[in-house]
């Protein structure tokens, strides 16, 4: 099986300009391809997996990856799939979320010698003369055609500056600048990234008569058709500190069961065939429970390293056992005890203190109606005061678990 064909039962592939070049290109592991990441935090995310996967599996098939660090088109933001403006960051932000995303980049990617490189665009970007690209490079651009794109129509009626305008320019311009510095022939990215990706193979077109090409991936969504990687608390992230390996397991052994086999084939190194066989066997709760263990494992192991995956591992099989044990592992809140009162919390206040609730609202419903434990025990009153002695476990729901101490 071709890579190319892979990919096409994954169901990875979404666009393509030109298929049979592309299919020729990556088959014979002659690509020398680019996806962006533009710095917008200090740690990548969920959100970002599905490329660094594309990406990982491209290379193992002995092409060569350009990973293009937005540190200038980071200074504008990209307007596709925002309903408002994006938050402006300083130059020295920006280059300590590039600093991160290269560190966290090399688990995935082999940078040595001849097999991959990192570049940032703020080494071309930030000494351009305006009048200049005005010059060489807006003149290939129509207005109206840009005013045509999903990710300019969708911002007209909040209002879209010029600021962000420009960005499509920019993002076309490192394609042309990758393809004449590093012989960069093909771009890769999410399926919002379409139309700035179209726009890049148009002007290297256009400027120097040479083709070009770009290939877009399906955006990861769950059944529902919502991006995936987004908890409670926010981004699923792929630095520990944020989210810990226990955590970032556990979001994958919670997926719906609808989203199981389609995150195995577009995230995981696990062979089609056997994705595809298990498929097959997915005929009741245990089987599928089974397949989003082995999710889990296999991305938390891939993301984080086999020995946090099977600490991750061995706290589940204890908590979803029934049992307490494992709780080392497990996300954990530690209340100061000045903050106690008689050596306890009430319910909705702990709620709160461990983030598993965004409001007093909300944890009200979830405990009259029977959805929290403490130490096996369900609360059921509002009222109720948890004495904090030591270790206490909360359970949230039937999935989530997390525990409380005192300091």
């Amino acid at each position: 099986m071709t890579v190319f064909e892979d990919l096409q039962r994954r169901g990875l592939i979404m666009q393509m300009t030109d298929e049979e070049e592309i299919k020729e290109l990556i088959n014979a592991g002659k690509a020398v391809f680019y996806i962006g990441y533009d710095p917008t935090a200090d740690s990548l995310h969920v959100g970002h997996f599905m490329t660094l996967c594309l990406m990982k599996r491209l290379q193992m098939a002995g092409n060569k990856p350009i990973v293009l660090l937005g540190g200038g088109t980071g200074l504008i933001g990209d307007p596709s799939g925002k309903s408002d403006m994006r938050k402006m960051m300083t130059p020295e932000t920006i280059q300590h979320n590039v600093d991160c995303f290269k560190k966290q980049m090399s688990r995935f990617i082999d940078f040595s010698e001849g097999k991959a490189i990192a570049v940032n665009n703020a080494d071309w970007l930030t000494s351009l003369n305006y009048v200049d690209m005005l010059r060489e490079i807006g003149v290939y651009f129509s207005v109206n055609r840009m005013l045509s794109f999903e990710c300019y129509k969708q911002r007209w009626e909040k209002g879209l500056t010029f600021f962000e305008f420009n960005y499509m320019i920019m993002q076309s311009y490192d394609f042309y600048k990758l393809f004449t510095d590093y012989g960069c022939n093909m771009q890769f990215g999410g399926d919002d990234q379409w139309a700035n990706m179209l726009s890049g193979t148009e002007l290297i077109r256009k400027k120097l008569g040479k083709d070009a090409y770009a290939m877009t991936i399906t955006l990861l969504l769950n059944s529902e058709g919502k991006k995936m990687g987004k908890t409670e608390k926010g981004a699923v992230w792929l630095d520990p500190e944020k989210t810990s390996p226990y955590e970032f397991f556990q979001y994958w052994r919670n997926v719906n069961d609808d989203d199981v086999i389609k995150c195995m084939k577009m995230l995981t190194f696990i062979p089609i065939e056997e994705i595809e066989a298990l498929e097959r066997n997915l005929t009741d709760g245990n089987a599928y429970n089974q397949a989003k263990e082995k999710l889990a494992y296999e991305l938390t192991a891939l993301v984080h390293g086999t020995e946090e995956a099977d600490k991750a591992l061995e706290a589940a099989k204890a908590l979803f056992g029934g049992g307490a044990g494992a709780s080392e592992n497990m996300p954990t809140t530690e209340i100061p005890s000045e903050k106690l009162q008689d050596g306890g919390m009430n319910i909705i206040e702990l709620l709160l203190s461990c983030g598993l609730i965004s409001s007093k609202s909300e944890g009200r419903r979830l405990v009259e109606q029977g959805g929290v434990s403490v130490d096996n025990e369900k609360i059921t009153d509002i009222n109720e005061v948890v004495t904090i002695d030591g270790e206490k476990i909360i359970k949230k729901g039937k999935k989530v678990f997390h525990k409380v101490t005192v300091i």
